[in-house]
């Protein structure tokens, strides 16, 4: 077996061990709360003052913002809804997670980049996606984000679409995955996208592992 192939299946092993883990460890469906004390439907008068910073445009990234009161300066899509992006604020927030000394954005412990999506004053989605740039030891568990979300909102009722690989998309040890998942609840529709490759011939360091989760309201559903 070269090094390579080792190194690979050492990673793939270690991501599913973590996976079953993750799977005994994830239980609440509640939608009280879809992200923090973030939910679908809140006016932008009820969103939390303190504890965020960073807020800038998602489809204008040079555009900053002073609050959330300022989504109306980012352009709106073809829905008419309009993405800030924010980051947990490092001070309302000290304690370091995992033994990762530096302060971060994360949900459920993952690195990740978060945007709310705004509407008439109102929260109509919320966007979480897994940061390619975090450290390897967190990296390599990213595609796991998109399975605690599943297992929040409970397992059953999914639509999924699975890609096989093939062009620039093959297996990482053996396991390939690039999924597309829906569900629409009473109350929420549930977009989310996971994927766990690499490019051919690419360094066995260099991977695509990621989770990408929207959450709406389920009467935004196209």
């Amino acid at each position: 077996m070269t090094a390579h192939r080792a190194l690979s299946q050492g990673l793939v092993l270690c991501i599913l061990a973590l996976f079953l883990i993750a799977a005994v460890q994830a239980g609440d469906n509640s939608e009280a709360g879809d992200l923090r004390e973030f939910r679908i439907g809140m006016k932008i008068a009820d969103l939390p003052v303190a504890g965020y910073r960073d807020f800038v445009c998602i489809a204008a990234p040079a555009q900053k913002l002073a609050d959330w009161a300022g989504y109306g300066a980012c352009p709106a899509d073809a829905k008419g809804w309009r993405e800030i992006g924010f980051r947990y604020d490092p001070g309302a927030n000290p304690q370091p997670r995992y033994n990762d000394p530096r302060p971060g954005t994360r949900v459920a412990g993952h690195p990740v980049a978060l945007s709310l999506l705004m509407a008439e004053g109102e929260v109509v989605g919320i966007r979480i996606k897994t940061d390619p740039a975090a450290p390897l030891y967190l990296h390599k568990k990213a595609f796991l984000l998109a399975d605690q979300v599943m297992a929040r909102y409970g397992e059953e009722g999914w639509t999924c679409v699975k890609a096989a690989p093939g062009g620039d998309a093959e297996p990482l040890g053996g396991v390939f995955i690039k999924e597309h998942c829906e569900k629409s609840t009473p109350a929420r529709h549930l977009i989310v996208d996971r994927a766990l490759y690499r490019h051919p011939g690419a360094d066995v360091g260099d991977f695509v592992n990621s989770s990408e989760i929207l959450i709406e309201g389920v009467a935004t559903k196209p």
